[in-house]
């Protein structure tokens, strides 16, 4: 029974030999999985990626010295954008068993953040070793602060810490010097718990998202980049709307307050993000039609649900509204009844629609697929 080749792989997750080094990945064999070491070691002699490598390459010699057939590589991933990168050492991984026929993996990092690609390896191929290369550091106040100080020094840790202690520090000094005192604290909290929200249910992978699909759309020529710039007028115009809205309807029940801002906010501001929505699902429906026409029924839903969800979510803060007894709102008690039904019932049926038309769009696009095919037969 043959052992099979053992491929020893080092994941640069963060992808340092590109971002400092200049060294395009994957690296496949020694002699490149050196030359990306020394490279990476002569930008940044402290980073611990340098150590990783060099320790896969020992490995590497250990086995051949045995007399085993191995392989080594090195795959790294994205430095400011994870999702991304993952993807990357999948694709990247792919094409390394690909060249080099391998049929299992010893797998050398340089931390538990490299280790979360651990899944993504499996995979690809079966990991039958791990190995952590631990750099040591000196066990004193001095290493202590070296240690922080190399995490500052990173970008995307310093984008984390810096930034919002930045801007609120600064608006904690406006406040302060506009005579509002009171405010300063709460403006601080307040920054850093949007901060904190904004990464903890992963807005900025939506922004990431929203800036690529902007690149994407320019550098193609496509006609959502400018339903994509109107959208996001549209949608901070909505966003002041309801934020004014929550001003002139204030919340009178204590115990219903924050669900009245909210409420109140959706009132003043779901006209303007259903327009948007609309705006930009036109957009995306006029670029593939023109450009991947196979994917036509995967979109044309979209103008649908986001109407849908816009009226039942306004007929919704009608009713809360109202009911709630906030003043001046020119809605009485049984008008917001009538309102939650007839919108609940118009999103139900636009929604239903929606369907229908993705229905047929569907149906349609796959007898074209079969007269193309009894075509070209």
């Amino acid at each position: 029974m043959t052992q099979g080749r053992t491929l020893v792989l080092s994941v640069d997750r963060d992808d340092d030999i590109g971002w400092k080094g200049k060294i395009e990945s994957p690296c496949i064999g020694r002699a490149a999985c050196l030359k990306a070491a020394t490279t990476l070691a002569l930008a940044d002699p402290e980073d611990s990626d340098v150590n990783a490598i060099f320790s896969a390459i020992k490995i590497f010699d250990e086995l051949t010295e045995k007399g085993e057939d191995a392989a080594i590589a090195v795959v790294a991933g994205n430095h400011l954008h994870m999702i991304e990168g993952d993807r990357r050492i999948a694709r990247s991984l792919e094409e390394v068993v690909n060249e080099t026929q391998v049929t299992s993996c010893i797998l050398v990092t340089d931390g538990a953040e490299d280790e979360y690609v651990i899944p993504i390896i499996q995979s690809k191929i079966p990991v039958s070793s791990i190995k952590r290369v631990i750099v040591n550091q000196m066990p004193n106040l001095e290493g202590t602060y070296y240690i922080l100080k190399k995490l500052l020094d990173d970008p995307k840790v310093s984008r984390m810490v810096f930034i919002p202690i930045g801007l609120a520090m600064l608006l904690y000094a406006v406040a302060w010097l506009s005579g509002w005192p009171g405010a300063a604290t709460i403006v601080v909290v307040g920054v850093i718990g949007s901060y904190l929200l904004y990464k903890g249910f992963g807005f900025d992978e939506l922004v990431h998202g929203i800036l690529g699909a902007l690149r994407v759309s320019l550098s193609r020529g496509r006609f959502s980049f400018i339903t994509y710039m109107i959208t996001i007028l549209l949608f901070i115009i909505g966003l002041t709307a309801g934020s004014f809205n929550i001003l002139k309807y204030y919340a009178t029940d204590e115990g219903l307050g924050l669900i009245l801002y909210l409420m109140a906010f959706i009132y003043g501001a779901i006209e303007w993000f259903i327009l948007a929505g609309l705006i930009m699902s036109v957009g995306i429906i006029i670029d593939v039609y023109a450009n991947e026409r196979g994917g036509l029924g995967k979109v044309i839903v979209f103008p649908f649900f986001v109407t849908a969800i816009g009226i039942i979510l306004y007929g919704a803060s009608v009713f809360l509204l109202t009911m709630s007894g906030v003043p001046d709102f020119p809605f009485a008690a049984d008008e917001a009844y009538t309102m939650l039904f007839q919108c609940t019932i118009a999103g139900i049926i636009t929604a239903i629609i929606g369907v229908l038309v993705q229905f047929f769009i569907n149906r349609k696009m796959v007898a074209q697929r079969k007269q193309e095919i009894i075509e070209v037969i």
